[in-house]
């Protein structure tokens, strides 16, 4: 193992209610963050940068019984850095033209606190995302 490596994250794997719906969702947010598609195949897909991926899976049938949700032990959110707070800005703008759920909307951009600069939505399988930019 290159030890320079040593602790950095190498992929997310999430499973989704909704393929279709979780691609058309992903693949626009992600290419905006910088990230390429990686992989694609019938009931998966994933986007790369750098060394790091993350990889959707369509849920089989037989595990879709109990819908997710990030207050249950499991993942909580994913966070991303965007480039800096106009960009926070504008994705809050777009994302609240297509219809995506913000969360705390009366505490944007500092629902995470002061000195905080931070966008918070869900995607169409619920989870919870944040978009952050430095604080100047």
């Amino acid at each position: 193992m290159n030890p320079s490596k040593t602790g950095m994250l190498h992929h997310v794997e999430i499973y989704v209610d909704d393929l279709v719906a979780t691609r058309h969702f992903w693949s626009w947010l992600l290419s905006k963050l910088g990230y390429s598609l990686f992989q694609d195949w019938e009931t998966g897909f994933s986007f790369k940068q750098g060394e790091t991926y993350i990889v959707f899976v369509q849920t089989e049938d037989r595990f879709r019984d109990k819908p997710y949700h990030r207050c249950y032990a499991g993942l909580n959110h994913l966070a991303f850095w965007g480039s800096d707070k106009k960009m926070v800005d504008d994705l809050k703008e777009t994302l609240e033209d297509k219809g995506v759920r913000i969360l705390y909307p009366d505490k944007y951009p500092h629902a995470g606190g002061i000195g905080y600069y931070a966008l918070y939505f869900e995607d169409p399988n619920r989870v919870k995302v944040e978009i952050v930019a430095q604080e100047e």
